[in-house]
């Protein structure tokens, strides 16, 4: 029997320092305090491979936001934070990177109950990442800067003028953070804001909130001064749109979908708030007739099966040559029925769960969808049985442009593949979609690579790999898969504004 195909094992029991953590009540984080919520409400928290609660946490309510953003804005405004040195501000958010470290077994394990995601890639994913990023931005703390230049302005007789910028940090900052790398996009939005010496009010996804507690708990014992950051747990539609529509909050930084993103970047409009959304995706896998076959198969299934399918690069539309189609699709899926699924805590888990019954539902009717369309399911195309929210990696052929399998962003383990035939069609075959955030190109032709790059309109071009992120490289989406950058030098024009200064002397 193939591993794909066989029971689901059950979900082996938490260590004893994640069972303690369990145990606790969680509570919101305002102005350096564990509070309760003014609600009252709770939120169920899911382990997504059982189906079972383990836990819940504050519904934060309007008059709660009201609280964090209060706090936010005198942190911003007053106290030690604003007074601080940039040195002092990157040891801070170097000291948080070595917390991570020293509890880096509890975050994966963490992670993994909370999101399904396997604890082995959390451990070398998901927690490193996150550690380095805000190491990353730590040393950018000292390297934020401004400019001088010679002025041509025409003043009285004998004066001259003194012209520069300085960046300076743009406020309380609203952050949203989605389900699925729930840490690792904390430190995304956390990091920069923090660097550039903004404060921030941090809503992980209602889903996922288990990580951004812990990791709240290890800013207070890093020293951050009381309502740098606050967290504020609750439901997208209620605590989060209290976030982006109030008048105290100066930007907002979303990842999430692209349907959320558009909902989010009207409302700020009321206030004119910064806004930076990193959105959807339906990021096409383009293997031309020289590419290592060996390569692409393996880099494929990476691109597409990586975290269940569950991101928004997903390498979710397959196209390859019609020379070598047959042999990279039948590759891929024995690649796919090849994986072994089960609960993110079992070592022998190769892919876990999605991170909820909704996300189970809405991928598995995408694959009913194609079916009905007249794709061919080539392997996978259903859940196993199991109380988790499992679905088979799937392999779709025959597929059309038109199918809502081709056109609509799926985020699960589910790929469509295609052929083309030469380097004009692959190009407008890749941009056939509104979405622009990730591509690759697999292929041993130098020429070939560097004359389709240009042509594909997406934020991050890939060549043989997919997937791979470093905290230096800006990222972020053309179209609707977003604007403003993540990452590097980039980010810091989100959480900064540019003033200019001119001296008469």
């Amino acid at each position: 029997m193939n591993a794909s195909l066989a029971s689901i094992a059950p979900q082996p029991e938490p260590s004893a320092a994640v069972a303690r953590f369990l145990k606790r009540t969680p509570k919101l984080l305002i102005g350096g305090e564990w509070v309760e919520s003014k609600s009252h409400k709770r939120v169920p928290v899911m382990d997504p491979a059982t189906g079972r609660e383990i836990s819940s946490v504050p519904d934060a309510s309007a008059a709660d936001v009201d609280r964090a953003v209060a706090a936010a804005r005198q942190a911003f405004e007053k106290g030690p934070w604003p007074e601080m040195l940039p040195a002092q501000r990157e040891a801070l958010i170097w000291k948080l990177s070595e917390l991570i470290e020293r509890n880096a077994d509890e975050l994966a394990e963490l992670e993994s109950l909370n999101n399904g995601k396997t604890k082995f890639m959390a451990s070398i994913v998901d927690v490193p990442g996150t550690r380095d990023y805000f190491r990353y931005m730590a040393g950018w703390a000292t390297k934020i800067e401004g400019s001088t230049f010679n002025s041509s302005i025409h003043g009285p007789p004998g004066v001259k003028f003194h012209t520069y910028t300085q960046r300076e940090p743009v406020g309380v900052v609203a952050q949203i953070i989605p389900w699925n790398f729930p840490l690792a996009m904390c430190s995304w939005k956390l990091g920069p804001a923090l660097a550039a010496g903004c404060t921030c009010v941090l809503k992980p996804a209602e889903q996922t909130p288990l990580t951004a507690i812990r990791l709240g708990e290890l800013i207070l014992e890093a020293g951050f001064p009381p309502g740098v950051v606050n967290i504020l747990t609750g439901y997208g539609e209620t605590t989060g749109a209290a976030l982006v529509a109030h008048p105290g909050v100066d930007k907002v930084a979303f990842t999430g979908s692209t349907e959320v993103g558009k909902i989010i970047n009207k409302a700020a409009t009321d206030t004119l708030k910064r806004v930076s959304l990193e959105l959807g995706g339906k990021s096409p896998v383009i293997v031309l007739p020289d590419a290592d076959l060996n390569m692409v198969v393996g880099g494929a299934a990476n691109a597409i099966f990586f975290n269940s399918g569950q991101v928004c690069t997903a390498g979710s539309r397959l196209f390859a040559h019609r020379k070598v189609f047959d042999q990279v699709v039948e590759g891929l899926s024995n690649a796919a029925q090849a994986i072994r699924l089960g609960p993110g805590l079992d070592p022998k888990t190769e892919m876990g769960p999605l991170v909820s019954k909704e996300q189970q539902d809405r991928v598995l009717g995408y694959i009913d969808s194609g079916r009905k369309d007249g794709a061919k399911v080539v392997t996978g195309g259903e859940a196993p049985a199991s109380a988790g929210y499992f679905v088979k990696p799937t392999v779709l052929a025959n597929v059309r442009p038109d199918m809502k399998v081709v056109r609509e962003e799926i985020f699960g383990p589910v790929v469509v593949a295609q052929r083309f035939e030469d380097l004009d069609e692959i190009a407008a075959l890749a941009n056939d979609t509104p979405y622009g955030l990730a591509a690759s190109v697999w292929s041993k032709d130098v020429s070939a690579v560097h004359r389709l790059v240009p042509k594909i309109r997406a934020g991050t071009v890939w060549v043989n790999c997919h997937n791979f992120v470093d905290p230096a490289m800006p990222f972020g989406g053309f179209k609707q898969s977003g604007f403003g950058r993540e990452a590097g030098r980039a980010v810091f024009e989100q959480y900064t504004e540019l003033k200019s200064v001119c001296i008469a002397i």
